[in-house]
């Protein structure tokens, strides 16, 4: 093998790239981020491939799309004999560590065949995600008799909370850094006989929106930009569920900036814990000789649209632009700059692969971006992201959150509903138009150069029907492409 750098993912969970000081938010306090991107490259344009976590997370471990292999559910977590890239890394001869989220094994599976070792951040034992913790104990979560009983907030809809308490939200995060800073240090005084995979994935800046000082109140608050408006001409699922959450126009922009800074602060903190473990790869002498990748599963309103969290099938860039620095090992050639390459998260078991001179021994549809690494700003022709379901297709829903005091009911209330609301759709990027094709209800284009907002469907436009034609087009043939995959076995009839 060429590279047999080792290897770090940091992941966060619903950051949007917007909320990057190097992307241009003065707002944003992301020194570490900013460090970090001056010395790899960073990402102008990469995309998630669905806008909610568990069918992206399947997606980028695996180098597949959510289609291929049915993801597009919470609830449908990888087979067995899916392709995930720490049981390939580990197969390969890595030493797989996996800490914090999961998302994409189900929990009667051991994770032996995926990582050497596994960290939760809470302890060795118990890998519940302990985010429903502090909602409950904050009153965002509705789950007892006794919290059904009490005086109903309609703006729990927001999942605002605020500062909260050192021990509160977070502190399942700090325990995975926590694990990342010891494994680095036991990698590099035991003799670094294996190079190593470290997958660690936390929770921040998933909503609740809130965090602890030092962090909470780092962000200028004047500094913030303008929050994208409401829109007349949308999906019908943005529409009903900011009917249900009943926050917009009934907040005062004061209010909203409140909630969009704490996020802020949020990745801030997750800003602050990438600096530890990159310092501590400086301090163990491991630097040289890894190749960070930081990235996001997918984004989050935060306010913009009068929405705040995700939805499953639209696919503004606040959803599905996702932040990604790729610091590459010495050795392997890196131009450090932002790049304006249009290119997905599927692309990062190829990028690995590439690399380490590995086979992955499937077929998968990623494409390597160690060109792009290496000064190549050109990217891919187009980018797709999917989600939503079909009339009938029970099985695709969400479970639970059915009681209008859950938090989560005006969504998933709305994803329940037998009408266009929940309709499959497919978004294609290609240059500055995002197309998206929706099963139930009206398509939409977008011009982002005129339009950055998406706030203007000029699906109508005669000006650009040649261009629809032709994303259309383009779209079929990736599903005639990426449509199946089949297991790399040969069974007995």
């Amino acid at each position: 093998m060429p590279h047999r750098s080792n290897i770090l993912y940091f992941v966060a969970d619903q950051m949007r790239a917007d909320a990057q000081h190097y992307l241009g938010n003065r707002a944003a306090h992301t020194p570490n981020l900013d460090a970090l991107a001056g010395e790899g490259v960073a990402f102008r344009n990469a995309y998630c491939q669905n806008p909610v976590c568990v069918p992206s997370r399947c997606s980028f471990l695996s180098g597949l799309y959510p289609h291929t292999t049915g993801h597009r559910t919470m609830h449908f977590l990888q087979n067995e004999d899916e392709p995930n890239i720490l049981r390939t890394m580990r197969g390969a001869g890595y030493e797989v560590i996996w800490i914090g989220r999961n998302d994409v094994v189900p929990g009667t599976r051991p994770k032996a065949a995926y990582c050497d070792e596994y960290y939760d951040g809470i302890s060795p034992k118990n890998q519940r995600d302990r985010r429903i913790d502090v909602m409950k104990s904050s009153g965002l979560e509705h789950g007892t008799a006794g919290d059904a009983a009490q005086k109903w907030d309609p703006d729990r809809y927001s999942f605002y909370i605020g500062e909260t308490q050192p021990g509160g939200y977070g502190r399942s995060d700090e325990g995975c850094v926590q694990a990342a800073l010891d494994y680095l240090e036991r990698y590099a005084a035991g003799g670094r006989k294996r190079p190593f995979f470290v997958y660690c994935s936390l929770a921040f800046p998933h909503p609740p929106y809130g965090c602890n000082r030092p962090w909470y109140g780092i962000t200028d608050r004047s500094a913030l930009p303008p929050r994208i408006p409401r829109r007349k001409d949308g999906p019908a699922m943005l529409a009903e569920t900011v009917r249900k959450m009943n926050l917009d126009p009934r907040w005062p922009e004061e209010r909203w900036n409140e909630l969009r800074a704490t996020y802020l602060d949020m990745v801030a903190k997750l800003d602050d814990q990438l600096g530890q473990v990159v310092g501590k790869l400086r301090e163990t002498g491991l630097y040289n000789e890894t190749s960070v990748f930081v990235f996001s599963d997918h984004g989050d309103y935060t306010g913009d649209y009068g929405l705040v969290e995700k939805v499953q099938n639209c696919f503004e860039d606040a959803l599905t632009n996702v932040p990604l620095i790729v610091k590459p090992a010495a050795g392997i050639p890196v131009k450090p700059r932002v790049t304006p390459a249009l290119v997905e998260l599927n692309d990062l078991c190829a990028t690995v692969a590439d690399m380490t001179g590995m086979d992955l021994g499937y077929v998968q549809y990623g494409t390597s971006l160690l060109p792009v690494l290496a000064g190549d700003d050109v990217g891919r022709d187009a980018v797709f992201c999917e989600g939503g379901r079909g009339f009938g297709d029970r099985p695709s829903m969400e479970l639970g959150h059915d009681d209008p005091h859950d938090p989560y009911w005006p969504r998933i209330s709305t994803q329940h509903e037998e009408g266009p609301s929940h309709t499959r759709a497919t978004m294609i990027r290609m240059g500055a138009l995002k197309y998206t094709m929706r099963l139930y209800e009206r398509d939409t284009l977008y011009d982002l150069e005129l339009d950055p907002h998406e706030r203007v469907n000029r699906i109508d436009d005669p000006a650009y029907a040649e261009r629809v034609a032709a994303m259309r087009d383009r779209l079929l043939t990736w599903y005639q492409e990426t449509a199946d995959w089949v297991p790399n076995r040969k069974d007995v009839r």
